[in-house]
């Protein structure tokens, strides 16, 4: 809901609420309540406390849609949307799956001058790939000067491509 830094912030800070805090307190699996185990090593109320809980494992989902930015436009992904969300705490992401018409990947990786963002759409299908604030920034496609048509929607450059590899460098 246009919200991706508090959705990071509930993935990656070490302290309750968050998905890796239970991974600091030793959890192999998904628990039922994120502070299961509190700071001190005590429990919580036993009647509701599960450690192998998985009613909050969406988080998967959310790393494809969101972090990697893979998500359907069209029934059985045969139109694409390819949205990432890069964020600085995370140097590198990758995702990909096996559709119907083949592989669907996404993934980034930043450094302190650029986005270099590589995405792979299956054959016989298209994708939106938006490029997150890319407006009026330096764009290479490929190793060259973006020359396609391209919408602005914000901050972001939206591109529609056909099938294919293709890897884009934005300017941060």
């Amino acid at each position: 809901h246009g919200r991706a830094d508090v959705a990071y912030d509930l993935l990656l800070q070490e302290t309750f609420p968050s998905w890796i805090y239970p991974i600091t307190m030793g959890a192999t699996t998904i628990w039922e309540r994120w502070d299961g185990q509190k700071p001190d090593g005590s429990f919580q109320n036993t009647d509701m406390n599960s450690f192998n809980h998985y009613a909050y494992g969406a988080i998967g989902d959310w790393m494809y849609r969101v972090v990697a930015g893979i998500d359907n436009a069209a029934p059985g992904y045969k139109e694409l949307l390819i949205q990432p969300h890069p964020d600085s705490r995370l140097e590198y992401v990758n995702a990909s799956f096996d559709s119907s018409y083949g592989i669907v990947e996404s993934s980034w990786k930043m450094d302190s001058t650029s986005v270099l963002i590589a995405v792979q759409i299956p054959p016989n299908t298209s994708s939106k790939v938006v490029l997150p604030n890319a407006v009026d920034k330096m764009v290479l496609m490929n190793g060259k000067a973006l020359t396609i048509h391209s919408e602005k929607s914000g901050a972001n450059l939206v591109l529609k491509l056909g099938s294919g590899k293709y890897e884009f460098e934005v300017e941060r």
